[in-house]
């Protein structure tokens, strides 16, 4: 197999430095290597003191690790950001006309576009909410479309987080990182600006809110300081200057949701959830949920409460669904797709299972309702006895398994032990979907560390850039 060439985000097949780098390379050619060093030093302390950790799970219990981040950014120029902008508001627009349709009348299904087991069968589909009519029908009010870019330069969306995205605080605190540590890099550059997103976000979950109610309160759900995102949840709390509460802390009375404050109870109307489905209700979903809160769901379907996002998106974000975004772009909105997704072999198919295990040592295999890089297989990473065992889980349920060709993801310039490096990135924005869909310029680029890697998930060694969109 020959190997795939990959497309360099800062530098031309000629080695010319792109236009929009041009400014960032003249920075980078006077800084001596020790100060970079000493920066990159200082970015670490800063993040430790802060606590921007994730917690790794099946590791020693309670290991805190922080996310690596790298100082050198990645840069888009202000016309290739438009194009994005203009396909992901399309894409998330689709996603949630389909998630309406699926709990109502069901025409995508009846059309025979989209296979009705697919959906109904999906273990994150909720028949508790058919017929529930959410405020202005937005299942996903927060989306993570995670987008990369190929060979050619061509941008791909490998996935749609619809359930409780996550990784915005890092895109935040990146930027601040970066304003602290070169303020002279931005006088010489127009970077559009992201720190108003925590504004953006409460502005969207206000306008969520259930109908008549005029100043809403709004609270963010957390499982708790367990949770590997658990930053991210007191960050963005504090930033929109919300409570954040824990399941404990609210209760339902006569379908209507309350916080106990030491005021007394106070009423809830929006929640920020940062908990999955099977865990919000435990009259409902899982009983042995201690993180929820019983008689939820009777309140959010009696319209008393909104859930942000709401219950049952996930089957829009399974990765068995995902095949059929394009369709839903052309069914509902009757447009062509700006973005394409990356082409997919679904292994329930017998023709796309032959040529998946013919092919095992080139292609990428992924669990349809997997996450975070977990249940994955990466061919041409793989040993042949990695390989053959995985061939035998995906003989035995191939319905489980989605297969993809091995992208050449982009590559960026990385500060790494080595000096400055080439390394793989990925791109996950995010989409907020209210009384418009609205998203800030950019959002967070994950950098795989390790040479060659093309993982790029926090859990498996990923670290993560400032984003500069230039205006």
């Amino acid at each position: 197999m020959t190997q795939p060439s990959f497309y360099d985000e800062m530098y031309g097949a000629d080695a010319t430095v792109r236009p929009h780098y041009q400014t960032y390379q003249r920075w980078l050619a006077e800084t001596a290597d020790e100060r970079i060093a000493r920066k990159r030093a200082e970015a670490d302390i800063a993040f430790r003191r802060v606590g921007i950790t994730f917690a790794v799970y099946g590791e020693e219990a309670g290991t805190e690790r922080l996310i690596p981040f790298d100082i050198l950014p990645r840069v888009i120029p202000a016309a290739e950001w438009q194009r994005l902008k203009a396909g992901l508001k399309q894409r998330v627009k689709a996603l949630n006309l389909f998630l309406h349709d699926i709990y109502h009348g069901q025409e995508i299904l009846r059309a025979g576009r989209i296979p009705r087991e697919q959906v109904e069968g999906n273990a994150q589909f909720r028949p508790v909410m058919q017929g529930v009519d959410v405020p202005a029908g937005i299942y996903a009010h927060i989306a993570g479309v995670d987008l990369v870019r190929a060979g050619a330069g061509e941008f791909y969306v490998l996935e749609d987080n619809l359930r409780v995205p996550s990784g915005v605080s890092y895109m935040l605190e990146d930027r601040k990182m970066m304003m602290r540590l070169f303020p002279e890099l931005f006088s010489r550059h127009k970077i559009a600006p992201v720190e108003h997103y925590p504004d953006l976000l409460l502005e969207t979950l206000r306008a969520s809110a259930p109908n008549g109610v005029a100043d809403p309160t709004v609270v963010l759900l957390t499982p708790g300081a367990y949770n590997s995102a658990y930053f991210e949840h007191t960050f963005l709390a504090q930033q929109m200057g919300v409570e954040l509460v824990e399941g404990r802390d609210l209760f339902v009375d006569n379908d209507t949701v309350y916080m106990r404050t030491t005021q007394g109870p106070q009423r809830v109307d929006v929640i920020y959830r940062r908990i999955d489905d099977d865990f919000i209700d435990p009259q409902v979903f899982r009983a042995d949920s201690m993180l929820g809160v019983p008689g939820i769901l009777k309140a959010y379907r009696a319209g008393k409460v909104t859930l942000a996002n709401a219950v049952g998106t996930g089957v829009a974000d399974d990765k068995s669904i995902y095949p059929y975004v394009p369709e839903m772009v052309r069914f509902y909105l009757g447009e062509e797709p700006i973005l394409n997704n990356v082409p997919t072999y679904m292994c329930r198919k017998p023709d796309d299972l032959a040529y998946t295990l013919a092919h095992l040592p080139e292609l990428v295999v992924k669990e349809v309702h997997g996450a975070g890089g977990y249940g994955m297989l990466v061919g041409p990473a793989s040993t042949q006895a990695e390989i053959e065992d995985f061939r035998q889980r995906l003989i035995a349920s191939p319905e489980k398994y989605i297969a993809q060709p091995t992208l050449a993801l982009s590559t960026c310039p990385t500060f790494v032990e080595s000096g400055v490096a080439p390394r793989h990135i990925d791109l996950r924005p995010f989409v907020l979907s209210g009384k418009e869909v609205t998203m800030v310029p950019g959002g967070l680029t994950r950098v795989a560390l390790q040479e060659g890697s093309l993982v790029v998930n926090s859990s498996q060694g990923g670290g993560t850039k400032d984003t500069w969109v230039l205006e």
